[in-house]
């Protein structure tokens, strides 16, 4: 492939060139939202060329009507009849779903045969369902929105419709962010986690633990990026697209070159001296934003030690006050199970969506 073509540029011209006249042809007057969200890299705008080799090409969902699904066959049947064998030097056609795999499938090309697309015809509500784990927006408790995984939120609303005649986007607007009373929980979580090992940078470092102090420095990192998420009212991605989106939050760069400081540093001393300068900005940042009445930060000594830190649990229990009162007013300041790199086995897992949910109603009983 000479020139990669990002998946949102190459997906659109599919379905607007190749698709959509297809079931304009055989489907007249069939009213349907297509368009590319959810899973992959390509939704999010991070896929390049090694994105191409699963689950990447030209493709696209298809959502029906409920009375209009007993038309997904004959559909498929003449996707793959009149589709392309590429589509811009990409394959069209695509492997069976590798049970062993997730059900993931790769580009096959062919030159005879009929095709087997990259296309999923659905209900919205059974893929929301599927996806996310829930297609009702009307009674969503703050336990719901904390038993949602977050990159799956962002995933879903990151998409774009090429046609939208049922409304998905509208009515996706309702999950587009965190409602105040579960933001404001994430934000007193981190600041929370952020106090519980504080003093340990500095501390592993006193007792001659390198490896503890650069453990304890990156999981502080990791929640002051979490926070910078958080203030930019942005959903955090997992792991891998973590660090690349965080780069492109709009915050002050100085705050990101700080945290890198002090991921990089050579010496415990500028380690220490990094992670809470950049704690103290993101405190900083709290202020500015008025989330809450101003908290007084300033770069001190933990309990006369000669060790620093900013005293991040006044910043959470200030938070806490703004909670009185709600059903998140009590439980323990933990954050989500997306928080939890690594969790996504369970944080994922959409079968699982009940269960995390109790976790949070129960911390409260």
């Amino acid at each position: 492939m000479e020139t990669f073509v990002k998946g949102k540029k190459l997906c659109r011209q599919f379905f607007e060139e190749i698709a959509k006249p297809v079931l304009e042809q055989y489907f007249p007057g069939l009213s349907y939202s297509a368009g590319l969200l959810g899973y992959g890299s390509d939704v999010l705008g991070y896929d390049d060329p090694v994105s191409t080799d699963h689950m990447w090409g030209p493709r696209f969902y298809l959502f029906l009507k409920p009375d209009d699904m007993d038309k997904k066959e004959e559909i498929m049947k003449h996707f793959s009849r009149e589709l392309p064998y590429t589509y811009q030097g990409y394959s069209v056609n695509f492997s069976e779903p590798n049970i062993h795999d997730h059900g993931v499938r790769q580009p096959v090309f062919i030159t005879e045969g009929l095709v087997s697309p990259l296309i999923f015809i659905q209900t919205s509500d059974d893929f929301l369902n599927a996806y996310l784990g829930c297609c009702n927006w009307n009674t969503l408790s703050n336990a719901d929105w904390l038993s949602f995984s977050e990159h799956r939120l962002l995933a879903l609303t990151s998409g774009e419709f090429y046609q939208d005649d049922l409304g998905i986007k509208k009515y996706l607007e309702a999950v587009s962010y965190f409602p105040n009373d579960v933001w404001l929980y994430q934000i007193a979580s981190n600041w929370s986690l952020i106090a519980e090992e504080q003093a340990f940078v500095g501390r592993c470092i006193q007792v001659g633990d390198e490896i503890g102090s650069i453990l304890v420095c990156a999981r502080i990192a990791e929640r002051l990026m979490r926070l910078g998420f958080l203030y930019c009212r942005t959903y955090a991605p997992y792991s891998k697209w973590f660090g690349t989106a965080f780069s492109n939050l709009p915050l002050d760069r100085q705050i990101k070159e700080e945290i890198r400081r002090a991921l990089c540093a050579q010496s415990g001393k500028e380690r220490e001296v990094a992670i809470v300068r950049a704690q103290k900005m993101m405190a900083d940042l709290h202020n500015e934003k008025k989330i809450t009445e101003a908290v007084p930060v300033e770069i001190t000594n933990y309990f006369g030690r000669s060790i620093k830190v900013i005293f991040a649990d006044r910043i959470a229990d200030t938070i806490k006050q703004k909670l009185v009162g709600t059903s998140l007013e009590g439980i323990p300041l933990i954050g989500s199970f997306s928080g939890v790199e690594n969790f996504t086995a369970f944080s994922d897992d959409t079968s699982q969506r009940m269960r995390r949910r109790k976790v949070f109603e129960k911390a409260r009983n």
